[in-house]
């Protein structure tokens, strides 16, 4: 009965199944697009920009532990469910402030530059480092940005990995009982 299903189906029945595996998926995914862009793109990073690639490599990390340790797998799942939420909580933040909805930190944004020094010092300062604004939108298509396209996909996926172990554990206590 298998074979008569279509691919999309059969790549849904296996990450409900294994729903570690889509997740380390989406971050391995997430992760080579955000280096491609930095390395092939030119597009350097900015500070929430790394943030939000730190909480991608914790997904890889929990979720390949919970796929090579399969008595792990439960545990390993739902911190990966809660890694996933600060995933999205991450790139929100960041959609949040390239859209100018609200402040981020000064550390990046243009309002923690300082505008009332005189142009040696600010000409000093942009010789020493490259500033990567957080508030500037570096790449967009369709009018999402980077971090907006890191939110939609890690919601959707955040979405099907708590359902799918949700599932998992509602079957398993129905055994139990």
């Amino acid at each position: 009965m298998l074979n008569n299903k279509k691919p999309i189906m059969l790549l849904i029945c296996f990450f409900w199944r294994n729903p570690l595996a889509l997740a380390f998926l989406m971050s391995t995914s997430l992760l080579a697009g955000a280096y491609g862009f930095q390395y092939i793109g030119g597009i350097e990073p900015c500070d929430l920009c790394w943030t939000q690639r730190y909480v991608h490599f914790a997904i890889l990390g929990i979720s390949g532990i919970g796929l090579l340790l399969k008595n792990t797998a439960t545990i390993m799942g739902w911190a990966t469910a809660l890694a996933l939420d600060v995933s999205i909580i991450a790139a929100g933040y960041h959609t949040g402030v390239e859209q100018k909805w609200w402040k981020g930190p000064d550390t990046c944004t243009s309002a923690g530059i300082n505008q009332d020094a005189d142009m040696e010092s600010l000409f000093d300062s942009m010789m020493e480092a490259k500033i990567v604004l957080c508030d500037e939108i570096a790449w967009e298509m369709f009018g999402i940005s980077m971090a907006g396209y890191n939110l939609l996909i890690s919601f959707a996926v955040g979405l099907f990995v708590a359902l799918a172990l949700a599932s998992k554990f509602r079957k398993n206590n129905a055994k139990a009982n």
